[in-house]
């Protein structure tokens, strides 16, 4: 077996599209004789695929070895887990052997030929059958297939296959996920007929102007061959241009697709066609004669058991989570997903980049010497891949772009690859992040830029082209601008989407962008105590791994939402709804490309103190895409502006039908008008109800509640995007690095003064950190209102010179309970940064214990709950009710202190130690997207300043 190559893998056939086929398959997925050999070396030689098996362990095929107890999986990111030495892999480079032994069905072994198809393989192989050598591959999510016919004989068969973990193909698969080999998708003999279809390309374009569909067709058979599409009268001979008459168009809205076959004498293939026109024009993007947004994700196959294994339910139902957080684009991060994930894609109706299976992201440690992009000993392998995706999936409308790959520099190799996809394919654009100059791509894309820069970006759109421009930059300038990556989901976040969509929607060349990414990367395992745990990078012993990285979704592993998730579907909602309860109206802004407004009404409610007083339904307006309406209320829904109580109007734009993605009555926008008017303080009561400790200034208790504190505090326990490096700044140094450096989390208090007089208290502290020679000055009054109650005013004045911005101002409060839930009224029920609270409603919440904080695999600062106005915090040992008589305040509650969460590396680290943490914050540091990005904008950042504020609080039983 060669693995240090640079040429493609031998023997396949040329790639074709994937076709649903009347001729007979056989599944040969299942239960495999398997071995594992430590190296090449160490691997028996020879006829090794005639060795005795009967002593051998079994594996299931599709599957990956290391998640079957054969080794461990491992995490890198960019680095390699071995030397830049190209195209040689390392001595230590586990050898699995695969065996099989099948017996032909009859239904196809009575047939002219026979195909052996792999659909992946990871990261290069050799099969054997029957002792012959069919071939090697190379491309490890590409499918290979290979001509079985002579090698196959009656009675049992052996299917024989070397796999090696690394090899020359792992320098261009240098992808951000989890290194993991084997044969992880399905193996499946097919039957060729005499007569056969062996390809078929069906180009669906879409007249705007006319209505009308056509279709070029080639097929690559073995007769004269017929296409049938029952629906549109169509029956011609399947080659040239075949005439549809009026169609209904695909688009990710409206997936419309028409069931077609090309028949032969010996074989019928079956395949969906979705009618529409990909073009650029004037700088926009634009599908059937319409611009469109692209609400993007980049999504990784992954499984938290089964790895990069194909799971069609799973899959499915993943798909329509995104679906019904308004995600209608998907970046194939970094490679073809599983074939029949493209027909989900057609089917549910997502735009589509489809990236092929190429990486060598790690030759930037190195300054990209050596990079395989510019080495042309590697262009067929680069050409190659291509090609094995573009055939693949070239018959399925969701796909709009062709990507050449991700992350692999410039050179002459890509140039080749992006020149073989527009001659084949030209009905579709080639994307390409790498290289700025976009000589060869048909977008600009970018990574993470700046919202300055993508302003100023929109605005080169605008300008038109500069004369004195040279011709690549003035070329760069006409297309459309598109961020395949633009804020990262890790952790607590992301922050700033918002500014970003504002912009997206401002200037026509920019036409949206994709998160990094859709889901966690963690693999799950069982403790020794039995339970369930996810783990990351380094928690299998790797030397080489970049930790919890591979934590950096907007669903859990197990597709459990994350606050990132909801924030970011309330964002790019397509539709827009800006309610006024005072005039009784809502704007109604449609952000559909395609779709009207006719298939949705607007449901209101108006609801004062947290109960319903008036709701109703009335039909939204036709409003065509992209356009807006005002919409008059019925009367009751009318809020007066002075109102005394808080009254809230909320408006939502509802589905009338059920769709495949969700019933009808699912939101695809919402707006609300909220008005909050101030608590009135009580009158003063003279008996006290708060004891404090006199040498320290501390609250001891309220009513009978036992109470610690308050103080000051100005740090939280870092998030993933504080730990991230702030690009582009002046000072780079992570937040979170400032923050320990400048001592905010070992803050250290004195108390100044202590005044007791009957009912009330007056105490003055300091808190500073260590070594510096700032600090801030406090004056907390507290004043009896009630047998339990007491009014709390605050000033915060800072003194001296603070290095760098608070991570936050607040009062921490420690309730000697646990925890029992969380009672307010405020933005939620979602927990939020302040530069992430689009997805969060002002209501009347109820928040379960267990989801006071986010269950992140790495803890970190979570649930803060933002514009609290009223909040009952309930615990094992009575309850204590916080309510603003000024401006609304962020609430946080959780089971843990800061210092155990900032300590904790996995979320089965951190105890709760009985318990309620409580901090009321004046103000916070927004979470921005520096784990990969910009950091939080200046408007959200926390310079050290004076706040004043007030307070009720009251205990109760």
């Amino acid at each position: 077996m060669q693995i240090a190559q640079t040429s493609p893998g031998t023997g396949s056939s040329p790639p074709r599209a994937r076709m649903r086929s009347d001729a007979p398959s056989q599944l040969l997925d299942g239960s495999w004789r398997f071995r594992v050999s430590p190296s090449l070396r160490a691997a028996p030689g020879g006829e090794w695929d005639r060795a005795d098996v009967s002593a051998w362990s079994t594996i299931e095929v599709p599957g990956h070895w290391n998640l079957q107890g054969h080794g461990s999986p491992a995490y890198s990111n960019v680095q390699m887990p071995f030397p830049l030495d190209p195209p040689f892999p390392p001595d230590a480079n586990p050898i699995g052997d695969y065996v099989v032994e099948f017996e032909v069905d009859p239904d196809v072994a009575g047939h002219a030929a026979q195909t052996l198809r792999f659909d992946g393989i990871e990261s290069a192989a050799e099969v054997r059958l029957n002792g012959a050598v069919l071939g090697t591959t190379r491309g490890s999510r590409l499918t290979h297939e290979f001509d079985a016919t002579t090698a196959l004989r009656p009675g049992t068969n052996r299917l024989a296959v070397r796999v090696a973990q690394f090899s020359d193909a792992s320098y261009l698969e240098d992808q951000d996920m989890w290194w993991l080999p084997g044969i992880f998708r399905s193996v499946t003999l097919l039957a060729r007929p005499a007569s056969g279809i062996r390809d078929v390309f069906v180009r669906a374009d879409f007249d705007a102007a006319t209505g009308a569909g056509s279709l070029e067709i080639d097929v690559d058979a073995d007769a004269e061959a017929r296409i049938r599409i029952p629906e549109l009268g169509v029956d011609a001979p399947a080659r040239g241009t075949v005439a549809a008459g009026a169609v209904a168009p695909w688009s990710a809205e409206s997936p419309r697709l028409y069931d077609a076959e090309v028949s032969t004498a010996g074989e019928t293939v079956r395949i969906r066609v979705g009618f529409r026109r990909v073009e650029v024009r004037d700088t926009e993007l634009l599908v059937n004669g319409a611009p469109i947004m692209l609400r993007g994700v980049n999504r990784h196959e992954h499984h938290p058991e089964r790895g990069r294994v194909y799971d069609a339910d799973f899959v499915r139902d993943e798909l329509l989570l995104m679906k019904r957080h308004h995600i209608n684009a998907i970046r194939t991060s970094h490679y073809p997903p599983h074939p029949d994930t493209l027909d989900l894609f057609d089917e549910l109706g997502f735009w589509v980049i489809d990236e092929c299976d190429l990486e060598t992201h790690a030759f930037e440690y190195v300054g990209w010497r050596g990079n395989p992009s510019a080495d042309p000993a590697w262009r067929d392998a680069y050409l190659d891949r291509m090609a094995r995706t573009v055939h693949r999936d070239k018959n399925h409308a969701s796909v709009i772009m062709w990507s050449l790959g991700n992350e692999s520099h410039t050179g002459t190799n890509l140039d080749q690859m992006a020149l073989w996809t527009k001659q084949f394919d030209p009905t579709r654009l080639v994307h390409y992040e790498g290289d700025w100059s976009c000589r060869y791509t048909d977008v600009y894309s970018r990574m993470y830029a700046s919202h300055e820069e993508v302003r100023q970006i929109g605005e080169e759109g605008l300008a038109g082209p500069a004369t004195d421009a040279a011709a690549a930059e003035a070329r760069r300038a006409s297309l459309p601008f598109l961020q395949c990556e633009f804020v990262h989901a890790m952790g607590t976040g992301p922050g700033g989407i918002r500014e970003y969509w504002d912009l997206f929607e401002a200037y026509p060349r920019l036409v949206g962008g994709f998160v990094w990414e859709w889901a966690e990367q963690g693999l799950a395992v069982r403790g020794e105590d039995g339970t369930r745990r996810i783990l990351y990078g380094g928690d299998f012993g790797e030397d080489v791994h970049d930790g919890n990285f591979v934590i950096d979704g907007l669903v859990s592993p197990d597709r459990e939402p994350r606050p990132g998730l909801t924030h970011y579907a309330a964002v790019i909602a397509p539709v827009r709804l800006a309610v006024d309860a005072a005039r009784a109206s809502v704007d109604v802004a449609n952000r559909f490309d395609h779709a009207d407004l006719s298939g949705f009404e607007l449901v209101w409610r108006r609801v004062v103190d947290g109960e319903t007083v008036a709701e109703g339904r009335i039909p939204a307006p036709a409003c065509p895409a992209r356009s807006a309406a005002e919409v008059a209320l019925p009367d009751e829904a009318r809020a007066p502006r002075d109102a005394a109580t808080a009254d809230v109007l909320t408006v939502e734009a509802v589905t009338l039908a059920d769709a495949p993605w969700a019933p009808a009555g699912h939101a695809i926008g919402a707006g609300q008008d909220a008005r909050t008017p101030r608590a009135a303080a009580p009158a003063a009561t003279a008996d006290p109800a708060a004891r404090f400790d006199e040498t320290t200034g501390a609250l001891r208790g309220l009513g009978a509640l036992e109470i610690t504190g308050p103080a000051i505090g100005i740090w939280r326990a870092p998030t993933d995007n504080d730990n991230g490096r702030l690009h582009g700044e002046a000072d780079p140094r992570r937040v979170a690095e400032r923050w320990e450096q400048a001592g905010y989390d070992r803050t250290v208090s004195r108390l100044v003064a202590f005044e007791a007089d009957g009912g009330s208290a007056r105490i003055r502290t300091r808190t500073a950190p260590p070594i510096l020679d700032c600090g801030i000055d406090a004056r907390l009054t507290y004043t009896a209102v009630g047998p339990a109650a007491v009014q709390l005013d605050v000033e915060i004045d800072p003194t001296g010179s603070w290095p760098v911005d608070w991570a936050r101002l607040g009062l921490d409060l420690t309730i000697d309970a646990a925890p029992t839930g969380l009672a307010y009224a405020g933005l939620g029920p979602v927990s939020a940064a302040p530069d992430m609270v689009d997805g969060a409603a002002f209501g009347w919440w109820q928040i379960a214990p267990d989801d006071l904080t986010v269950d992140h695999i790495r803890p970190q600062e979570s649930g803060a709950r933002q514009g609290v106005v009223d909040a009952t915090v309930e615990t094992a040992a009575g309850a204590l009710r916080i309510r603003a008589l000024g401006d609304p305040f962020a609430l946080t509650v959780s089971r843990a202190a800061r210092a155990e969460i900032a300590r904790a590396e996995h979320n089965w680290d951190l105890t709760a130690d009985g318990k309620t943490h409580v901090s009321i914050d004046l103000a916070q540091y927004g979470a921005g997207t520096a784990s990969c990005g910009p950091g939080a904008l200046p408007r959200h950042r926390l310079a050290p300043g004076a706040f004043r504020a007030s307070f009720l609080l009251e205990a109760s039983a």
